[in-house]
């Protein structure tokens, strides 16, 4: 049977309530909402005034990570007093409960035991205090990944420093410098995601559900302090149970589109094999690319 996908051209907040909607679920016990903040200096981001009528709906916590990255990128996410403080600039706390959920504790380690490339995952602490997720992706292009989407938000997002550094090195460090002086190739990349996706996937089974926004479609990711203007028009809003469907929708709503800024966000997709990522998420049991859109 085709995974569902629900889509909407429609994009407004209350619009991503009506997707939530359509899914016709109540996420069970403490709901971590799980979404990108946004980096110092990037214009490209999704807005809590945004996405704050669908976090009132379901009534979950926002929650985030540090990074991995180093000093020299620009961003300040990957320090925990300096990621708060951007978090509370950017208005996510004025708005809601927050929890940097690798801001205290040791990490919790998950294993993967069928993994592409990768045998565990590093995650934060505070994860385990959640009883299902609603991931709120922002779909656009990444500088290493190709594209980020519900998968990325699942794997890179969710993990902790440890965590990230082991996804973007294939496995060979948990150091958050030295991992990209390892970084894996376009091959080993792409499945350490899917490895590390698989893991939070699997452990919120039943109890998860992906929003993801296609607007403000930049080559590159709400990570970067200097980002590309958006190359294409919005597009809309697609729902599901299933974040391989989902990716794989919003990667085929691109390629189809007449936008003439279409090759130009494709050209960042392919040249690092980010469909790629997809497949492994297939690959890993996790969801399917053979979907069915449902408009709404």
């Amino acid at each position: 049977m085709k995974s569902q996908v629900y889509f909407t051209r429609e994009l407004t907040g209350d619009a991503v309530v009506k997707m939530y909607n359509a899914l016709g679920i109540e996420l069970p016990g403490r709901v971590a909402i799980k979404l990108h903040s946004g980096e110092q200096g990037n214009q490209n981001y999704l807005t809590p005034e945004f996405w704050k009528p669908v976090i009132d709906r379901v009534g979950g916590t926002v929650c985030e990570t540090n990074t991995a990255y180093g000093d020299a990128s620009g961003g300040v996410r990957d320090h925990t007093d300096t990621h708060l403080r951007l978090i509370e600039e950017h208005g996510w706390s004025k708005y809601f409960d927050v929890d940097l959920m690798d801001a205290e504790g040791p990490d919790l380690v998950w294993p993967i035991p069928d993994g592409l490339v990768l045998t565990e995952n590093h995650v934060p602490a505070h994860i385990a205090n959640y009883d299902s997720m609603l991931v709120l992706a922002h779909f656009k292009g990444h500088p290493m990944g190709g594209y980020g989407g519900a998968l990325k938000q699942l794997a890179i997002g969710c993990a902790s420093a440890k965590g990230k550094a082991l996804i973007h090195s294939g496995g060979l460090t948990d150091d958050r410098y030295e991992c990209w002086e390892k970084h894996a190739d376009k091959i080993r990349f792409p499945e350490a995601m899917a490895d590390a996706a698989s893991s939070i996937y699997r452990h919120f089974s039943g109890r998860i559900a992906f929003i993801s926004v296609m607007r403000n479609l930049s080559v590159d990711c709400d990570c970067c302090a200097v980002a590309e203007d958006p190359c294409m028009k919005d597009i809309g809003i697609l729902a599901s149970f299933d974040p391989v469907a989902i990716d794989q929708a919003a990667i085929d709503f691109v390629e189809t589109s007449t936008d003439p800024g279409r090759e130009h966000f494709m050209q960042r997709v392919n040249s690092r094999n980010g469909i790629h990522t997809i497949e492994a998420a297939e690959a890993m049991g996790i969801g399917s690319r053979d979907y069915m859109i449902i408009e709404i």
